[in-house]
């Protein structure tokens, strides 16, 4: 039986602009010709309906997207902090620069980049500054990006963030399988997947997998069976999986050009059969050991 996982799998579809030099060719363009290529990608976005973008503080992005976005601008965006090493007026001011990079007068989203900040003794203290800027309408929620090792769960009923944002993808389904997007689900909190390609694992294969992926070649051939016995691309079971799990709200795809992105737009909105995604999993211990950040590194 053939399904498709929600009504429209796009309104769950939110966008990360991937700026390194080695996937973003537009990086190497002069500055009229970036912007252009940028222009166009987030005009296939907005064309597509999808309305989330997530940005990062790091390098230029924020003032390159703050160029180029369609006007009137369709999207809501997600904005990090950066660390609190340099203490929380240091957190504040950035966040508030980043909305003048980008070229708005309110964001969606202000998230805590690392659940450390909010572990260690300014936790409080940066915790109290982004509800400052919440209050002050500057975002309109606020929350963190957490591993699932920081204990996202204890951390939202300390903080009671209105988003977090976890790694999460058909490889790794710890969150979902132990329970921890039920939970959060309950705090009312809305969760937001990153990470759903698996850092490529899913489209590489023998040597060219990373070293540390390296151990996991087999499990993944075997998974990549399955998913062609099936008749699905890599791509299309990761964004149905994310896109099938009812409390994700938003499911972070990183793209480095417009064909990208209109390859990632064909593949959620492709039908999908109705699997038994468990079946495609690392055993746990094996997602356990291999670490978030090298199963599940933004992808």
């Amino acid at each position: 039986m053939i399904l498709n996982r929600a009504p429209s799998p796009v309104d769950k579809l939110a966008l990360a602009v991937v700026h390194a030099p080695e996937r973003a060719s537009f990086n190497a363009l002069p500055a009229g010709a970036r912007e252009e290529s940028l222009r166009v990608l987030l005009q296939t976005a907005a064309d597509a309906g999808v309305s989330l973008v997530a940005t990062e503080p790091e390098g230029d992005g924020e003032r390159w997207l703050g160029q180029a976005w369609p006007f009137p601008s369709p999207f809501q965006v997600t904005v990090q902090t950066v660390s609190i090493t340099d203490g929380v007026d240091r957190v504040e001011a950035r966040a508030r620069r980043s909305l003048e990079r980008l070229g708005l007068p309110r964001g969606d989203v202000l998230l805590v980049s690392s659940a450390d900040d909010l572990a260690g003794a300014e936790g409080r203290a940066l915790w109290d500054r982004l509800e400052g800027l919440k209050t002050r309408g500057l975002f309109k929620r606020i929350g963190f990006r957490a591993r699932l090792e920081d204990g996202p769960a204890l951390l939202a009923r300390r903080f009671q963030p209105d988003v977090v944002q976890l790694p999460l993808n058909l490889l790794d389904q710890r969150a979902q399988r132990t329970g921890v997007l039920a939970e959060l689900a309950g705090l009312g909190v809305s969760v937001h997947a990153d990470s759903i390609f698996a850092d490529g694992a899913l489209f590489i294969s023998g040597e060219a997998l990373p070293p540390e992926m390296a151990r996991h070649a087999h499990a993944l051939s075997r998974i990549r069976r399955r998913l062609a016995e099936a008749r699905l691309d890599p791509m299309q079971a990761a964004l149905a999986y994310a896109h099938g799990l009812p409390e994700v709200s938003a499911a972070i795809a990183s793209v480095a050009s417009s064909a990208e992105l209109r390859a990632v737009i064909a593949a959620a909105n492709a039908p999908t059969p109705d699997l038994d995604w468990s079946a495609f999993q690392l055993e746990p211990a094996t997602a356990t050991a291999a670490g978030p950040r090298r199963v599940s590194s933004a992808a």
